[in-house]
This record gives structure tokens, C-alpha cells and sequence, in this order.
């Protein structure tokens, strides 16, 4: 599986964004993708992630009730919609397929076997 993240940008606090990670290779439909980000001087950390039918999702606290996990298999795309924007979601925003067939959403990076380049998202005050 191969991964291409974008839809990164600047926008002004409060604004929205709405992220894509394009995956290539047939057995997208049945990874568990998940969204982390890292901003600069700190870890990489867990945003949100999906199941493979996309019936499970799952948030990091920060961002429950601003952001909004989904995918579209046909289209191999999954998509992070991210609403009232703040300074502290400025980061590097990584997609990522946990190839493992389980119906689990994982938190930790461990278990992505597959990650995408990056994009960037800005936040400004």
C-alpha cells in the first residue's frame, strides 16, 4: 500500500481544513488507517484513525467534537475534516494502514506498517 497525504495548508484559527490520504493497492479496503501528527520539537501523536469498513473511529480528546474520521474504499481515500481550527493543531499531518485484517483501530504507530509523506497544516492566531 502506498500512501499520498494532502490538503495541508495555513488558515486562520477557527477556519477548517479537510485532509485526503490516497492510497494505491488492493488491499486498502481492508487496512485500518489512522492520522497522527507532529508538531515541531514534540512526538509524533495519534489524531484519529478508522476501521477498514469504516465503522469504527476512534479520537485523540483534543480534537473529538472539531474533527471527523472517514474513508471511501471505492475511492481509496480516507479523508480527516478538521473544523475550529486552533494554533495547537499546527503540525505535520501523517495518514497511515495498519494492514492487519482485525477490525481494530490502533492507537500507537507500532502497528502501521504503511505511512504516507506528510502534510502540512498551519494554524495562525
Amino acid at each position: 500500500v502506498q500512501l499520498q497525504a494532502s490538503g495541508g495548508g495555513l488558515v486562520q484559527a477557527g477556519g477548517s481544513l479537510r485532509l485526503s490520504c490516497a492510497a494505491s493497492g488492493r488491499t486498502f479496503s481492508g487496512c485500518a488507517v489512522g492520522w497522527f501528527r507532529q508538531a515541531p520539537g514534540k512526538e509524533r501523536e495519534f489524531v484519529a484513525g478508522i476501521s477498514s469498513g469504516g465503522t469504527v473511529t476512534l479520537y485523540t480528546d483534543s480534537v473529538k467534537g472539531r474533527v471527523t474520521i472517514s474513508r471511501d474504499n471505492a475511492e481509496r481515500t480516507v479523508f480527516l475534516q478538521m473544523n475550529s481550527l486552533k494554533p495547537d493543531d499546527t503540525a505535520v499531518y501523517y495518514c497511515a494502514a495498519d494492514s492487519t485484517v482485525s477490525g481494530f483501530v490502533p492507537r500507537s504507530e507500532k502497528y502501521y506498517d504503511y505511512w504516507g509523506q506528510g502534510t502540512l497544516v498551519t494554524v495562525s492566531s
